[in-house]
């Protein structure tokens, strides 16, 4: 399967993965999506489309600017964090692993916060939890590695937020295939190339296709997730425990996703075309 000897954490991880991927998506269960089926129109007509889209804009440049690097490098012991991507698996997966439970902690703290004003919380509550969200992808790429500086990097951000947010086993797959295209792609550039892209798509929006697709995505993702926050008496439980959810599937989809690119990179994966 490699190159090199793997270590059994390797090897764990790597069933890990698979699992992962091969996960069916399960948002809500059908029951619960028809007994709140009228809060979610209403959630959808506080929340559209175009809410989503212009959070998604705001969202990917904030949560790349609020991914601060200070504490990888200290904490993993490095200079650069291109450095973190010929140590261990294990000091990667543990200063991840530290991203992912604060970012769950304050998406439960805002979540909670917003359910308690119900419907009108909710306006404000999504495009807070999506940045919290991209900046949890942002700050988990950093940790194996990985800046999102390039167009093509902050693409692979948005398909693993795809993946995370997926609402059938078709969605998931072509996030997954969309994130093995893009790696393809960032791994044919050479270095020169990559810095002259990144320069001709700063402060463009990210292609128009792919985030209608997204946004349509998370409306029906997030929609079904938060419809039961409007009802009064029990909005900030039920914020709390949503953006918690939410933040512990979009932490699990970039902390595998950046383990097999890990792994790909150190030569410990031969990739099949399986998902």
């Amino acid at each position: 399967m490699s190159n090199f000897i793997m270590s059994e954490y390797e090897n764990k991880q790597v069933e890990l993965i698979k699992d992962w991927e091969q996960q069916v998506p399960g948002v809500v269960s059908k029951g619960v999506g028809l007994l709140a089926k009228p809060a979610a129109w209403l959630v959808q007509k506080v929340v559209p489309q175009s809410a989503i889209k212009a959070a998604l804009n705001a969202a990917n440049g904030a949560g790349k600017k609020l991914a601060d690097e200070s504490d990888i490098l200290r904490d993993g012991n490095v200079t650069t964090i291109e450095a973190l991507r010929k140590l261990s698996l294990e000091t990667s997966d543990r200063l991840a692993n530290e991203v992912h439970n604060w970012a769950i902690g304050i998406a439960t703290a805002e979540g909670g916060a917003a359910g308690v004003t119900g419907v009108a919380g909710i306006a404000v509550d999504v495009p807070a939890v999506l940045t919290l969200a991209l900046r949890t992808i942002h700050k988990i790429g950093l940790c194996y590695g990985y800046r999102a500086d390039t167009k093509e990097e902050q693409d692979f951000v948005l398909s693993i937020l795809s993946a995370a947010g997926s609402n059938s086993q078709k969605e998931k797959t072509q996030a997954l295939l969309a994130l093995k295209t893009i790696e393809v792609v960032v791994q044919k550039q050479t270095w020169k190339e990559i810095e002259r892209r990144a320069a001709q798509s700063a402060g463009k929006e990210f292609g128009i296709i792919a985030i209608k697709n997204l946004c349509k995505q998370l409306g029906i993702n997030l929609t079904k997730r938060k419809a039961l926050q409007v009802i009064p008496g029990v909005g900030a439980a039920v914020g709390a425990a949503v953006n918690a959810d939410f933040l512990r599937d979009v932490g699990y989809a970039a902390r595998r996703v950046y383990q097999k690119r890990w792994l790909e990179e150190n030569g410990k994966w031969k990739e099949s075309i399986d998902v």
